[in-house]
């Protein structure tokens, strides 16, 4: 059996809502805004949206983690 290969993500904020994703394949990603301004009207989502909440993002095995797993969006949505 060929196990996945695993690929990992680094991020950091560079301004609001955007977060500059680098997957260890190339990939990058960098705006979250459409997805927490438009696309998300959940309130525990939306919550996310002051600033500082949104800073204290972190990767978790992979998966990209606000608060408590209060928002966390998996490494294979990302």
């Amino acid at each position: 059996m060929t196990l996945p290969p695993i690929i990992s993500v680094a991020a950091r904020q560079i301004g609001d809502y955007h977060l500059h994703l680098v997957f260890d394949d190339g990939r990058e990603k960098t705006d979250f805004k459409p997805f927490l301004l438009s696309q998300s009207r959940h309130p525990d989502i939306r919550m996310w949206l002051a600033p500082d909440r949104f800073a204290s993002f972190r990767i978790e095995c992979g998966d990209l983690v606000w608060g408590d797993y209060e928002l966390c969006i998996p490494l294979a949505d990302l």
